[in-house]
């Protein structure tokens, strides 16, 4: 799939441990690891922005773009 979830990423730059991301945006924490893995095949725009919020980032920290060859 060419869009690539670095959600891991920026969670260690800030700290946060899974647990406590998904208590913040209100997601379990199945639903976020399916997310962070890059298993989810949506999300929906109040989830990421919940989560630009609580991790203060933008979507594109977390969602990125990588042509196919």
């Amino acid at each position: 799939m060419p869009i690539v979830v670095r959600l891991d990423r920026v969670m260690a730059d800030r700290k946060m441990l899974l647990k406590d991301l998904a208590e913040e945006v209100g997601v379990s924490n199945v639903n976020l690891s399916k997310l962070k893995t890059g298993k989810a095949v949506a999300v929906r725009f109040s989830t990421l922005a919940a989560i630009c919020e609580a991790l203060d980032c933008q979507p594109g920290d977390i969602l990125e773009y990588e042509k196919e060859e």
